[in-house]
């Protein structure tokens, strides 16, 4: 794919092949007549393995990579994903069936968010998938449940770190939070575990997501390895788990510069050595989501109306804010910024036109791409948004006005 290819979509992850992009292996026409429909979401496999396998390399070898469901939970997508990282990390119970459907032994499971229902917190009980606790109320109620069913309950403490994971795009840790317990009252949550008999298997410190400075993360996680060591003789029992969360981020917008990962790894290889030292049975755990599968996933549409309303030209796709809310820029965007576009089935196409791409909903919120410079485009081409592996179809508000439901597929 050649550097004039790439201009209008700054994307590289696909290649073209006659005027179509590519996902996993098939041209992009094809793929829609495969599917039957659009819009769809198309994630890319291999992609995916790729990326698993290029952090591995630049992490330190006994880190463990563990998979945040909550970026992108399609059931094929966790399946592909349960075979290529260490765990599983889920915020639900619909996501734990997911989750307990795939060869991922429970050991290698956890459970984590705030306001965990008690028939949640049962079924993760039974399931001896570890749960992550976030408040004394919550550690109760999972003792009550242990004692009641006569199951040992697995846990590790959720911390809400006096410190905030810098240059985030989204932060969850630090100050007053609802995830997580403040860390200058762990003392008195590890004394209460004990007491309670439950099996204590170490530490969950997530401080933010999205971020793409390696010296922010890096920061991060000396500080929460520094954390651990720390808190480590008030524990009830050697840590067995250490997990320092993730955050790494992906390129969306013009200006943003890839993460650097080989200078986290080389850093973190650091950090670990006196945690290691200490604590040599506990695995340290990463648990990333976006990254992994964020760049790996497009979003397809169909345009079926093309107009101009007082010299500016409008797509109208049969897709929108209602399977995919962050193109909208309505999913954390102080101001709205254009996620990298194309027409799929024009990628080599060089006339060029100003457009503005929106959806079919009645509301002024529902806009793909806002203003952007791309290919001359007709009714029936296909609208690509990239970036759109995590937080797309299950971050939407599918039901909105009650159009038809978008398909997903893992090629």
């Amino acid at each position: 794919m050649t550097k004039a290819t790439l201009q209008h979509t700054g994307m590289c992850q696909f290649p073209v092949r006659h005027n179509n992009l590519v996902i996993g292996g098939i041209a992009l026409s094809r793929l829609a007549q495969r599917v039957g429909s659009t819009p769809f979401y198309a994630y890319d496999r291999q992609l995916i393995s790729n990326r698993v396998a290029e952090l591995r390399q630049a992490m330190p070898a006994d880190l463990k990579i563990h998979y945040a469901m909550k970026a992108n939970p399609m059931p094929a997508v966790v399946q592909h994903m349960a075979g290529i990282v260490d765990g599983l990390d889920l915020a639900s119970a619909g996501e734990m069936k997911v989750a307990l459907d795939t060869p991922m032994h429970p050991e290698n499971i956890s459970l984590a968010g705030p306001g965990k229902r008690p028939q949640e917190l049962s079924q993760a009980i039974a399931a001896n998938i570890t749960i992550n606790i976030e408040s004394f109320h919550e550690l109760e109620t999972i003792a009550q449940l242990s004692e009641t069913t006569g199951i040992q309950a697995h846990v590790s403490v959720r911390i809400n770190p006096a410190f905030e994971l810098k240059a985030s795009g989204m932060k969850m840790g630090g100050g007053p939070k609802q995830f997580g317990i403040d860390e200058e009252q762990l003392p008195a949550v590890l004394k209460r575990i004990k007491a309670l008999n439950l099996d204590f298997n170490g530490f969950h410190i997530y401080s933010g997501s999205q971020n793409l400075s390696a010296d922010a993360i890096s920061e991060s996680q000396q500080k929460s390895i520094n954390l651990a060591i720390s808190l480590a003789g008030h524990c009830p029992a050697p840590l067995k788990k250490l997990n320092i969360g993730g955050g790494f981020g992906i390129p969306y917008f013009p200006g943003d510069t890839a993460l650097n990962i080989q200078q986290v790894g080389d850093t973190l290889a650091e950090s670990m050595v006196p945690f290691k030292t200490e604590q040599p049975q506990a695995d340290v755990i990463i648990e990333l989501g976006r990254y992994l599968v964020g760049e790996a996933g497009i979003y397809v549409c169909q345009v079926i109306d093309k107009k101009i309303s007082r010299g500016q030209t409008f797509l109208v796709a049969n897709g929108g804010l209602h399977h995919h809310l962050a193109v909208s820029g309505n999913f954390g965007q102080v101001i709205r910024k254009n996620y990298p576009v194309a027409i799929g089935n024009k990628m080599a196409v060089t006339e060029k036109e100003l457009v503005s791409i929106v959806g079919p909903l009645c509301t002024p919120l529902d806009i793909l791409a806002d203003k952007m410079e791309l290919p001359v485009a007709e009714i029936g081409d296909f609208v690509v948004v990239y970036q759109s592996g995590a937080y797309g179809y299950t971050a939407s508000p599918i039901q909105f006005l009650s159009h038809p439901v978008c398909t997903e597929i893992l090629v």
